[in-house]
């Protein structure tokens, strides 16, 4: 991985001399080490392509989230604007069916995001979700989030 880390210092760089090259690659060295030993990532060849082949499902993923919190924004600011105060925080429990760690964490990120939600505890697929009102919380198991996330570790899978 040094080597593409330096071949992308020479693209962004612009122009190539002495000094650069020898910069280029101390720095694409270390960036190297510092990766595999104190973030503990093996980034592989098969690795940069899994994450270039979810590379989609992540920007839908992202047009989605932030979708859902702005429809949640205006859906509270309707609450707190309106003259009766209609809140009736509920605790919602339920069970994700996403394989992966990083999913799940995904997935109860994205619950906290939006607005109305926020997720007190994740302990291994179970969730535990404080949501201001059961309009909120029924939207919770089944969401959006988890059909797409799923497809993502699907998309990897295969």
């Amino acid at each position: 991985m040094s080597l593409v880390y330096f071949l992308l210092w020479l693209i962004f760089n612009g122009r190539i001399t002495f000094e650069i090259i020898v910069a280029g690659a101390f720095i694409s060295f270390m960036l190297d080490v510092f990766i595999r030993k104190v973030l503990r990532l093996n980034l592989t060849a098969r690795n940069l392509f899994m994450a270039v082949k979810i590379l989609p499902h992540i920007a839908v993923y992202v047009v989605v989230l932030l979708a859902e919190i702005i429809r949640s924004n205006l859906a509270i600011t309707k609450l707190v604007l309106s003259q009766q105060i209609d809140v009736e925080p509920c605790l919602v429990k339920f069970r994700t069916p996403l394989k992966t760690e990083a999913a799940r964490v995904a997935l109860a990120n994205s619950i906290t995001l939006t607005p109305g939600t926020i997720t007190v505890s994740l302990e291994g697929n179970n969730l535990l979700v404080h949501a201001l009102n059961k309009e909120i919380a029924d939207g919770l198991e089944g969401s959006m989030f988890e059909r797409l996330l799923s497809r993502m570790e699907g998309a990897l899978n295969v």
